[in-house]
């Protein structure tokens, strides 16, 4: 039997702090993210072009709902300035009830009155 998770931790990088506050400051506005952590610089090393490359990057961990995840990579591609982004979705297979209905009450759409 396979389930589908409900919440996720979704990964991405870009190449400044500035880059890295943008995105998460509109993940958080359109409510894609109730969370999103930035993690300090990190070096990524990988091949681009046939070249080996190592760059200083931001990681953002953006904590979400599995409903609200297409429009998350979507807004994740036209934010991002990257040809091919790092889009990784992990699935949260436990977490305290408390924190897990913070995440899908701030990442709820919200409905007109």
């Amino acid at each position: 039997m396979t389930t589908t998770p409900a919440w996720l931790t979704v990964l991405t990088t870009t190449d400044s702090e500035e880059k890295a506050r943008e995105l998460a400051r509109g993940l958080v506005e359109a409510r894609l993210a109730a969370c999103v952590q930035i993690s300090a610089p990190v070096t990524s090393v990988y091949r681009w072009q046939n070249a080996i490359e190592a760059t200083e990057e931001w990681q953002l961990f953006c904590k979400t709902t599995a409903g609200r995840y297409e429009e998350l990579e979507e807004h994740i591609r036209e934010a991002h300035d990257y040809d091919t982004p790092e889009i990784i979705a992990l699935p949260v297979l436990r977490g305290s009830a408390g924190y897990l209905g913070w995440v899908a009450a701030e990442t709820a759409p919200v409905t007109a009155p």
